[in-house]
């Protein structure tokens, strides 16, 4: 499955589209995040149709960025009906991730 990159001028209808949505805000020079991205991929493709899955780049998109309060990347976003409830700052282990995932299902 692809995942969409996210923009400034389409990562606000991103949440509303999804009724369960992980965003996963990194970028090119983020070792971490280069660790983080292999899982989100894996938990796009477990979980496709049920959540909507999207990658936005911080350095490409920093109005974004800074209007989520995004201070540290990997940053990953869960949204439940268009509202961010939950979020994860680092580098964590497949599980954690999907735990944080399954609450919302």
């Amino acid at each position: 499955m692809t995942i969409p990159d996210l923009t400034d001028k389409t990562f606000a209808k991103f949440p509303q589209e999804n009724r369960v949505a992980l965003v996963d805000v990194w970028a090119p020079w983020c070792g971490p995040c280069r660790m983080v991205s292999p899982i989100v991929e894996r938990l796009a493709d477990k979980y496709h149709g049920k959540v909507g899955v999207g990658k936005l780049n911080s350095d490409d998109n920093s109005t974004t960025a800074q209007q989520l309060g995004v201070m540290s990347i990997p940053t990953l976003l869960f949204y439940k009906e268009g509202k961010l409830v939950d979020r994860i700052v680092g580098a964590y282990p497949e599980e954690v991730i999907e735990e944080h995932l399954s609450k919302l299902l």
